[in-house]
């Protein structure tokens, strides 16, 4: 029986110290090995309709992650397109709360509708600060900056306490956090960061109501039929989330299918306790070395104050991390191991 570190090792064989999933994640040997053959077969003028399965793959293997029915799912390009969908649902001076430097592709759409009121809280008031006039609560559930985790569970009994929607984007979550989307009215995350699959794919959980949104973006794939729905005004919607689809980017999606599957073999749970593992093991180094990371309990990724400036050395050094706001941020994944973290300590204790 295969454990989780020879499932690891067996796809995973980075040639540098990658302490940077918060960014984009590292792609499984068998994600690499699809995509290539994805490509010969556009190449080679195949028949290429295996890739269109490869994409409800994709969407049947993230509801499951997500725990949802898989009719609930829609796929896009990214977060922010859904983004736009949801403001353009909301009536003319509804209000949104967000949180205080969210990432831009979740809070963006709002503010260009400008006709909307935006109104932005520190993240730990977030729940606390909506009110009866709220229309929708929009945060992530793990910051990008910092990766501090919100508190989902209060958002959500605070929005239904007042009559507000929820939209949680959870791109720096998926893949090591359980998302719990059903508990939320719409969820969206991108596929290349934690879930380790290629550049172009974004996923957008909707009601089974569909929340009120219009599938503004539907084309073809739209169409509850959608090889007849090629030419002229698609007649007939989907009756699932695929009403939101756009058109599939084939080759991601042959990768994503990959990627998924690992993730899947994995567990999520398992990967959480890794995860969670080493950035404590990171949070007790810096410790002893006098530094203080932004608190973020329970959170893969770790984010210390002053030091983004060292980001440049240490990528010259073979460290992979990110400089965000003058602060450096280490997210560590399933493919990093406590050498990896006790090599970033080192270099940073020089």
């Amino acid at each position: 029986m295969e454990t989780f570190e020879s499932l690891v090792r067996a796809e995973f064989a980075p040639e540098h110290t990658f302490l940077n999933t918060a960014s984009n994640g590292l792609l499984p040997a068998r994600t690499v090995t699809a995509v290539q053959e994805a490509l010969r077969m556009r190449a080679e003028g195949r028949p290429i309709g295996s890739l269109y399965e490869d994409a409800e793959r994709v969407r049947a293997a993230f509801a499951r992650l997500a725990g949802v029915p898989v009719e609930r799912v829609a796929m896009g390009a990214s977060v922010a397109e859904y983004g736009g969908l949801i403001a353009a649902s909301l009536p003319a001076g509804a209000e949104v709360l967000t949180a205080e430097a969210d990432f831009s592709s979740l809070v963006n759409p709002f503010h260009m509708r400008g006709d909307l009121k935006v109104r932005a809280v520190p993240l730990e008031r977030i729940a606390e600060s909506v009110r009866p006039d709220t229309a929708l609560v929009a945060v992530s559930a793990v910051q990008s900056a910092d990766g501090r985790l919100a508190d989902l569970a209060a958002v959500r009994e605070a929005a239904r306490t007042h009559g507000a929607r929820t939209y949680v984007d959870a791109s720096q979550s998926a893949g090591w956090l359980p998302m719990e989307a059903g508990s939320h009215d719409f969820l969206a995350a991108v596929g290349f960061k934690w879930l380790m699959g290629p550049h172009g794919n974004a996923f957008l959980v909707v009601p089974e109501d569909f929340g009120g949104l219009t599938p503004l973006l539907a084309g073809w794939v739209a169409g509850e039929l959608p090889w007849e729905s090629c030419y002229g005004p698609v007649e007939e919607l989907a009756h699932s989330a695929r009403r939101f689809d756009v058109s599939p980017s084939l080759l991601t999606y042959a990768g994503l299918a990959a990627s998924l599957s690992l993730i899947e073999e994995l567990g999520v749970d398992a990967v959480h306790a890794h995860d969670v593992a080493l950035a404590d093991r990171f949070r007790s180094g810096l410790a002893d070395l006098g530094h203080t990371p932004i608190p973020s309990p329970g959170s893969a990724i770790v984010s210390v104050p002053e030091l983004g400036v060292r980001q440049a050395e240490l990528s010259e050094s073979g460290i992979e991390v990110s400089d965000r706001a003058g602060n450096l941020r280490a997210a560590f994944h399933l493919y990093n191991t406590t050498t990896d973290v006790d090599r970033l300590l080192t270099a940073l204790s020089s």
